[in-house]
Formats: structure tokens, C-alpha cells, sequence
């Protein structure tokens, strides 16, 4: 018998295949237009599965998913998106033996630190879930002007959000840039950790049912150099988090931010503690405050 490209034997001699993942695109689960994948392995070399390898037009493709959902998402109430954000977490908490086994076998150690992760990680989802009906009120205001009028302002979300996931936090740093972004109200085209995506891949099963409306959520595997400037330059994204963008990168995607007028995220020197208590920054980094004038009338 010849085995499969990518398959292994098991202690009983059988031939074990290894799983090729797709991506998350528009609430449905494609193959790349390109079809091609990579090999996954996990921190001891052994390979876990195949992932596909996005290529620009994927990119395109989640760009325009996300942006078709962005009228829903944001024009639902904050309560509702509260509710939908809760059973993410509830969903998660149900998948939590399954999340602790890809994050040991993506990161390596122990799986107690591993499930400390995972409950901070259902813990935040909970935590921005509960912010969705407040912010307007943190980061609205009513201000004092001269003359006959009412002037107020208030948070508006910025639409479609390209993020680079974390490199080294496969699920916990995924989650602390992707909750903040639904919470406001903006819709995402994540690029997950090329080398240790399969954490983000079952997080797109997981906000498949969870009530998320398809193009909400929109997760690419595949290599960070390859679609990182197609989101930074795509006329439809409003903001990049680059987080997890390639160090050399980096400044080239902020430059091509800027020819757009993207709001961006910068990377950070080193990749943040995400294991430290939250706040509501990146709740502003995706808002726009709206201010209104209106007239006093006698």
C-alpha cells in the first residue's frame, strides 16, 4: 500500500491522514482559488495538518464579504451584538478540551497553562461582550457651546478591519484583537499566525455557530508577506491591526495604509501580554466619534 502525501502510521500500522483545512470566508468554509496548501506541525515537528494557502483573491473575496455585512452588523443593536458575542464564548466553553490540545500542540508547554489561556480567552469574549451597550456612553459626550444648539457626540464603528493575528498568542492574542472590532460594531478580515493557524481555524467553527452573521468574520491562512499588502492597500478596508505583521513589513503596510486613510494599529515592539487585564483601547482604535449639531428651537 502506498500512503497518502502527508499521511503517518499509527501504533496499529493503519495510515493516519492528516486534515486539510479551509478557510472562513462570507459564513462558509472554501478552499483557496488557488489550491494550494501548506503542512502544519506542531512544536516537536510532527505534522498535525494542511491548511490552505490564501492567495490576493481570497483576500478580495473576504474583503467583499466583510464589507457586505457591515450595514447589518453595525445597524444591529449593541445589545444584540452583546448576545452574539456571549455565545461565542458559550460555544468555546463547550470546544474547551479541543482548544487546549491545539494550543499545547501550536505553543508548546504545559496543559495547564494551556487551559489558563483558553478560559482567559472565553473570559474576554464575555468581557467585550458586556461593553457593547456601554462605550457609547464612555467615549460619547454632550458638549457645551455657545449659542441656541444641542451638540453631542458618539462612537461610530469604521467599518472593515484587516488584522494580522499575533504570532506567538495563537488563540488568546486572536481573540483580544478580534472581540474589540465586533463589539464596536466593525466587520474583519483576520490573517491568522501562518505558523500555528489551526486554533484560529476552529475559532471560525466556532463563530459559525454562534450566531455571527455570515461576512462578519472572515479568517485567511496562509502567508502574512503574501496578503498583508493586498489588505493594507484595498480601497474597501477602513482600518489594519498589524500586531502580528512581519517586523520588516511592517512600515511598508503602514505606508500603504495611508494612501487609503486607514485607521492603523501599529505593531508594537514586542507582542503584548495578553494574559494582562483588558481596556477599552482598542474599543477606541475602531471608533469614529460622530459629532451632531442641532438647533434649539423657541
Amino acid at each position: 500500500m502506498i500512503p497518502l502525501a502527508g499521511a503517518g502510521s499509527t501504533s496499529d500500522g493503519r495510515f493516519t491522514v492528516a486534515k486539510t483545512y479551509k478557510l472562513y470566508v462570507g459564513g462558509a468554509f472554501p478552499r483557496s482559488e488557488s489550491g494550494r496548501s501548506y503542512p502544519v506541525h506542531d512544536t516537536k515537528g510532527r505534522l498535525l495538518a494542511h491548511a490552505a494557502l490564501a492567495s490576493r483573491k481570497d483576500v478580495r473575496d473576504a474583503v467583499s464579504a466583510a464589507a457586505g455585512a457591515v450595514r447589518g452588523w453595525s445597524g444591529a443593536t449593541a445589545y444584540n451584538r452583546g448576545q452574539v458575542l456571549y455565545r461565542v464564548a458559550e460555544m468555546l466553553q463547550g470546544r474547551r478540551d479541543q482548544f487546549i490540545d491545539e494550543v499545547v500542540a501550536a505553543e508548546g508547554g504545559q496543559r495547564r497553562r494551556a487551559a489558563a489561556l483558553i478560559d482567559t480567552a472565553i473570559d474576554r469574549w464575555v468581557w467585550y461582550a458586556g461593553w457593547t451597550d456601554k462605550i457609547a456612553a464612555v467615549l460619547g459626550s454632550v458638549n457645551p457651546v455657545a449659542g441656541p444648539f444641542v451638540n453631542w457626540s458618539a462612537p461610530e464603528p469604521t467599518g472593515v478591519v484587516g488584522v494580522l493575528a499575533p504570532r506567538a498568542s495563537s488563540l488568546l492574542g486572536l481573540v483580544c484583537a478580534l472581540a474589540p472590532v465586533l463589539a464596536i460594531g466593525c466587520t474583519a478580515v483576520v490573517v491568522a499566525a501562518p505558523d500555528r493557524p489551526l486554533p484560529a481555524i476552529s475559532l471560525g467553527e466556532v463563530l459559525a455557530t454562534s450566531d455571527v452573521p455570515p461576512g462578519v468574520v472572515n479568517i485567511l491562512t496562509g502567508r502574512a508577506e503574501e496578503l498583508a499588502p493586498w489588505l493594507a492597500s484595498h480601497a474597501d478596508v477602513n482600518g489594519l491591526d498589524l500586531t502580528g505583521a512581519p517586523e520588516d513589513l511592517a512600515a511598508d503596510l503602514e505606508r500603504a495604509a495611508a494612501a487609503t486613510v486607514k485607521r492603523v494599529l501599529a505593531r508594537p515592539a514586542t507582542e503584548p501580554d495578553f494574559t494582562r487585564a483588558p481596556d477599552v483601547s482598542r474599543l477606541r482604535a475602531w471608533s469614529e466619534i460622530k459629532t451632531v449639531w442641532h438647533p434649539v428651537g423657541r
